[in-house]
């Protein structure tokens, strides 16, 4: 897939990411935080789960690169939790 797919499906991914977990982050955030989440959901969807991968600008790998993004987002937001509590 090229840049240019990459940074579609990622901006929409990490747009829908976000709106779902009610994030604020800015719209390049949002891309990185889609890219990374399609290249998560990408790896499980392929490797674990045998169902697909984030090959083009479709439904199936928008959803993958979202569900991705979501898990990146709550696993960013547990570390930010965590590191929030070592200094109190």
């Amino acid at each position: 897939m090229g840049y240019l797919a990459w940074i579609v499906v990622g901006a929409v991914a990490g747009f829908l990411a976000s709106t779902i977990m009610g994030s604020r982050d800015g719209l390049v955030m949002m891309i990185v935080l889609g890219i990374v989440g399609g290249l998560l959901g990408g790896f499980v969807a392929s490797t674990v789960f045998n169902i697909g991968s984030v090959d083009g600008i479709n439904t199936e790998s928008i959803l993958i690169a979202t569900i991705g993004a979501v898990a990146v987002l709550l696993l960013g937001s547990g570390m930010r939790s965590t590191r929030a509590n070592y200094r109190e």
